[in-house]
């Protein structure tokens, strides 16, 4: 395959609070954008791969906004126009240690996604096509939405990569746990935290777990603790990289970017773990959802070498 990323999914407005404390006294408030899936598009555009991200907007400077900051990044974005309005998440950081989101998505143009939303043509060229656990969460059409696709890349021949990235606000474990054993076992590429893991498989052997139900490439992220692999039936490990945490948010959507841009670009798999690792350190110096997404220059200072490719 010589195509890049394909991904979709609901991208909302962001309101962060400034500084930390209560939301009561926040007293400054910056405006972008976040979503699991255009985060790991930009992720990968920084990196020099090609991303494209689809999703629903409303008729609103939300929506205008989504479509701007992404092009903006290299990414190519499919804006699919919704009469209701674009989803909003509310942040800030009750303490040094604590983050709290509230999301204002239900009834949502993201979660009105529908299967005939999804262009067959683009999954079957694309060299990824990346899901997320989160987009079955948010609507019955969103689910069928990527199963129609998975099932659309499988037959094209496509790798099919998924990050779990449950979400409890969403929905309950026991819902949840059925759809991401399905996803899983229709995936040839797998991410999850060992938490995330541990909702579906048996937590002894979580590595080992996820690749019986079916994906070649299996990757736990665990933050500080570096990240576990089962690649190709072997087991690979990464330590984490000692840097200064400004917000951790998207330091996930980060790794998963750096993988699969490495993995687009044909390298091994001790080097997408390397990228994917430093992808992510570097997201957590620097606030917002995608805007420390690293471009390979950026990575290589951080690391004190080259990773471009």
């Amino acid at each position: 395959m010589t195509g890049g990323l394909f991904t979709f999914g609901e991208t909302m407005g962001l309101v962060a609070a400034d500084g930390i404390g209560p939301l009561a006294y926040a007293r400054g408030f910056s405006f972008g954008i976040g979503g699991a899936e255009s985060n790991v598009a930009v992720g990968v555009a920084r990196l020099g791969g090609s991303a494209t991200w689809l999703g629903r907007v409303g008729p609103d400077a939300t929506g205008a906004l989504i479509k701007a900051r992404l092009e903006a990044a290299g990414v190519r974005a499919l804006v699919v126009p919704d009469e209701t309005f674009t989803g909003l998440m509310v942040r800030y950081r009750r303490s040094g240690e604590f983050a709290h989101v509230d999301y204002h998505r239900a009834g949502s143009a993201g979660s009105r996604l529908s299967p005939a939303d999804i262009p067959t043509a683009e999954v079957r060229e694309a060299g990824v096509l990346h899901v997320t656990g989160i987009t079955p969460a948010l609507s019955e059409t969103c689910r069928s939405a990527v199963f129609q696709a998975v099932e659309t890349a499988r037959a094209a021949g496509v790798p099919v990569s998924i990050d779990i990235n449950y979400r409890s606000k969403l929905w309950s474990r026991y819902d949840a746990a059925p759809v991401f054993r399905d996803l899983v076992g229709m995936a040839d590429i797998v991410f999850a935290s060992p938490d995330e893991a541990a909702l579906f498989v048996d937590a002894d052997d979580l590595l080992g777990g996820l690749a019986k139900l079916g994906p070649a490439e299996v990757i736990l992220k665990d933050g500080g603790n570096g990240c576990t692999a089962q690649i190709g039936g072997e087991r690979l490990s990464a330590p984490a990289l000692p840097v200064t945490v400004v917000d951790p948010v998207g330091a996930g959507d980060a790794f998963v970017a750096g993988y699969l841009a490495d993995r687009l670009a044909g390298a091994a798999p001790v080097q997408r773990l390397t990228t994917a690792i430093a992808a992510g350190a570097f997201a957590v110096t620097v606030s917002g959802d995608c805007e420390g997404a690293p471009d390979r220059s950026e990575l290589a200072a951080l690391t004190g070498g080259d990773l471009r490719r």
